[in-house]
Formats: C-alpha cells, sequence, structure tokens
C-alpha cells in the first residue's frame, strides 16, 4: 500500500482531491492499534471564496489556522464541543482549502473501532464525528502531517466509475447562503460497497 504523494495534496482544485479521495484508504495507527476504512463520502472548502468555510473571507484564527497549512496535512476540529472533525488541508500553505472526509467503510480494526464507539451492535462510521471516533483520531491530531505513520492515506487501486459518485450540496451550512447550495459533496452510491 503506498500512501498518497505530497502531490496528491498541493493540487490547486479543491474539487478535485474531495472527488478524488473517494476510495482511498484512511489508515491510522495509535498506541499500537490499526485502523483503517475506505472512504466513502467527502465534502469540499473553497477557502476565502466560500462562505460555508472557516476561512471565508480570509479570516485566520488559533482554530483554523491548520487551514492555512501546506496540503497533506489533517485540520481536526472540535465540533459543537463534542465531534472531533477530520479534514484534508490542500494547496499550498497560505491557500486554505481543506476537504472534510465525512464518512468510511470499515476495513482494518472493526473490534478496535466498536470498542472506540462503545457499541456492542453495528459499527456505524458513517457520519463525521462517527469515523473520527472509531479511527482515534482526536483534535490533538490538528497538524499531523499525512505523509508520516500515525494518520495517513493509501491509494489500493480502488476505481470509483464516476456513475457510481453522487454529488449534491454540502450537510449542515445552510448559513452560507447560496454557497450552501454548491455541488461540493461527493459520494459512493452504497450499493457499490453493500
Amino acid at each position: 500500500m503506498k500512501k498518497l504523494p505530497r502531490s496528491f495534496y498541493l493540487r490547486e482544485d479543491v474539487l478535485e482531491v474531495a472527488r478524488d479521495l473517494l476510495g482511498k484508504v484512511l489508515i491510522t495507527r495509535f498506541n499500537g492499534s490499526v485502523t483503517a476504512g475506505i472512504i466513502t463520502e467527502t465534502e469540499a472548502y473553497n477557502g476565502v471564496v466560500d462562505r460555508a468555510s472557516h476561512a471565508f473571507g480570509g479570516k485566520r484564527t488559533a482554530r483554523n489556522e491548520m487551514m492555512y497549512a501546506r496540503g497533506g496535512t489533517a485540520y481536526v476540529y472540535l465540533c459543537y464541543g463534542i465531534h472531533h472533525l477530520f479534514n484534508v488541508v490542500t494547496h499550498r500553505s497560505n491557500i486554505p482549502h481543506a476537504v472534510l472526509v465525512r464518512a468510511i467503510h470499515p476495513l482494518i480494526g472493526q473490534t478496535t473501532m466498536a470498542n472506540r464507539r462503545k457499541t456492542n451492535g453495528k459499527l456505524t462510521t458513517g457520519g463525521p464525528g462517527t469515523l473520527s471516533e472509531a479511527l482515534g483520531i482526536r483534535t490533538d491530531h490538528n497538524g499531523t502531517d499525512l505523509l508520516g505513520d500515525t494518520i495517513h492515506i493509501v491509494d489500493q487501486g480502488i476505481q470509483i466509475p464516476d456513475l457510481s459518485i453522487m454529488v449534491g450540496p454540502r450537510i449542515g451550512v445552510g448559513s452560507a447562503g447560496a454557497d450552501a447550495l454548491l455541488p461540493y459533496r461527493f459520494r459512493i452510491d452504497p450499493r457499490i460497497l453493500a
């Protein structure tokens, strides 16, 4: 399994990166435990011109500072004081593009994931908070280099046909006005991985 190279993340088109992350495998290695899942849903955030982005208008704070890092850096923030949300920073330094990873299909370490999620029933990783919890990703990992060993993304050669990709507006960004309707959310048709 080959880690995605820095050049994958440094591309200028955040929509292209968000689409191309579908089918890639997100892997974490913490305290001797390896967990991984196929990325099945993403959302693109187009930096300073995107009203749904934390960096809209060039806003720069302690919270969103990692959005301004170079592509291939993890941007992990706390949502509603509960959910740790994992984003992939794209483009070059000081251009705050990012892709929120919204869902994965568990692949490795399902028992560990279930323990982290404290579930005895069906393991769910179909939301950005649940996938981070399952993979052990927390705000402590904000700024992690995705070419390192703790969190990285690999290409296992999984090809997702264009006809199997569903495109639509992002979730939970209603306050972004017209930008809330932009087709920046990408999902693999669930029937593909059933």
